[in-house]
């Protein structure tokens, strides 16, 4: 895999690594029931937060399981609004893309805006041919932003994750190089 040239920028966000001074902005958000309902785990301690933004920090992305992790910036306003995860699955060229807003960020189109730049990462440079995005289908705001993104939904796994108590059913959208390049132009 090629190296990744941070920060990337789009027309109004900076994703770039982490960094210590986001750690409390971090913590705002994911200590939060509703920023953890659709992700793994309860709402994060400090001290998880600090483990996780230090991993983040310092991510290596040089083989299949490897992932990055990006905060989310505003151009105009420094300060964390979220992240954008990109992750290097086994198989030739494959990808999962993934987000999580501030919830002052939410409903601003950063999340697409911030995911279709991980996207061009991951077709234009890292030369990934498939990147797919995972969500419980309760997660209807993650599905819209999906489909913002011209992924399709390719599948609906009923009942296949048990997490927080309760059953939950998979969506998986994804797009391909191709259709990604014939959306882009």
């Amino acid at each position: 895999m090629p190296e990744i040239t941070l920060p990337i920028r789009t027309e109004r966000l900076i994703l770039r690594r982490f960094e210590a001074g986001d750690l409390d902005a971090f913590h705002a958000y994911h200590s939060l029931p509703e920023t953890a309902r659709f992700l793994p785990g309860e709402a994060k301690s400090y001290t998880k937060c600090m483990e996780s933004v230090g991993k983040y920090a310092n991510f290596v992305f040089e083989k299949e399981g490897d992932w990055i992790c990006l905060a989310i910036e505003a151009v105009d306003a420094p300060g964390l609004l979220g992240e954008v995860v990109l992750k290097w699955l086994p198989g030739s060229g494959q990808g999962e893309v993934g987000w999580s807003l501030a919830p002052g960020a939410r409903g601003k189109g950063y999340g697409a805006e911030a995911a279709d730049a991980v996207l061009r990462l991951g077709f234009e440079e890292l030369g990934m041919h498939r990147i797919e995005a995972k969500l419980d289908a309760l997660n209807t705001a993650s599905a819209a932003l999906c489909e913002r993104l011209g992924m399709r939904l390719e599948a609906r796994l009923v009942d296949k994750w048990h997490y927080k108590g309760q059953w939950a059913t998979e969506l998986v959208y994804a797009i391909l190089e191709d259709e990604w390049r014939a959306r882009s132009q």
